[in-house]
C-alpha cells in the first residue's frame, strides 16, 4: 500500500472515530428539558413534581454541593431527571428506589433519553426495606411516594442524612391528611429545622438537619 492509501485510511478512521464521539454527546439542557415536557405531556398519572418544583429540586443539589444524594419513589423519572440535572454539575450521583416494574422500566428508558443514566442508580424494591441497608451519607433524601409511609421514611433515612443535609418531601400541602403524623415529626423534632415551600401546587418540606 503506497503512502496515499494509508493517509486516506487514517482519515477515513478518523472521520469514523469523530463520528462515534459526536454520537454520545449528551443531550443540551434544552433538549432535556423539552423531552422532560414530553414526558409530562405523554406519560400520564405519574404524579410527577410540577416543573417549578423540579427546577427547585435541581436548584438545591447545587446549592447543598451534594454528592449523593437519594430519591424515594421513582416514578417514571421525572424528578430523578431534574436532581441529576444538578447532579451534573456537582459530581454527585442519584440512588433512586421504586417498587413498580413499569414505572422504573419507563424511567430507565427516559433516563438514557436525557443523557443522565451514567449518575443514576435505580434500585426496584420496597423503600422499607431497601433503606435499612443504606449506608450514606445523603445531603439530600427526596421522598414522594406512599404518603402514609412518609414518617417510617424519615425514621429510616434520619440517621443517613449528615447535619446540613436536607430531607424534601412532595405533597405536603395537596395531600396533607394522607401524612399526620409526618407533618407533626418534622414540626417537632429537636434534629430538625423545616420550611414550607409553594413553588409548586404539590407543596414541599424542606427539613435541615442540625
Amino acid at each position: 500500500m503506497n503512502w496515499l492509501g494509508s493517509f486516506l485510511i487514517a482519515v477515513l478512521g478518523i472521520a469514523i472515530s469523530l463520528a462515534a464521539m459526536a454520537q454520545k454527546t449528551p443531550p443540551t439542557r434544552q433538549q432535556v428539558l423539552d423531552h422532560l415536557a414530553r414526558m409530562r405531556a405523554t406519560e400520564k398519572g405519574m404524579m410527577n413534581v410540577d416543573p417549578k418544583e423540579g427546577e427547585y429540586l435541581s436548584d438545591l443539589v447545587k446549592k447543598l454541593n451534594a454528592k449523593h444524594v437519594l430519591e424515594i419513589g421513582t416514578s417514571n423519572g421525572y424528578s430523578g431527571i431534574w436532581l441529576a440535572l444538578g447532579l451534573r454539575e456537582t459530581g454527585g450521583k442519584l440512588l433512586t428506589l421504586d417498587v413498580d416494574q413499569g414505572r422504573r422500566s419507563l424511567a430507565l428508558k427516559n433516563f438514557r433519553a436525557t443523557g443522565v443514566e451514567d449518575i443514576v442508580e435505580s434500585r426496584l424494591g420496597d423503600a422499607l426495606k431497601i433503606l435499612p441497608g443504606l449506608q450514606g451519607p445523603f445531603e439530600l433524601v427526596f421522598i414522594d411516594a406512599w404518603k402514609p409511609d412518609y414518617k417510617k421514611y424519615l425514621d429510616l433515612v434520619l440517621p443517613l442524612v449528615p447535619s446540613g443535609g436536607v430531607i424534601v418531601a412532595h405533597n405536603v400541602a395537596s395531600h396533607p391528611d394522607e401524612m399526620p403524623d409526618f407533618l407533626q415529626a418534622i414540626r417537632t423534632n429537636p434534629q430538625l429545622r423545616t420550611d414550607f415551600v409553594n413553588v409548586g401546587p404539590g407543596g414541599f418540606s424542606v427539613s435541615y438537619k442540625k
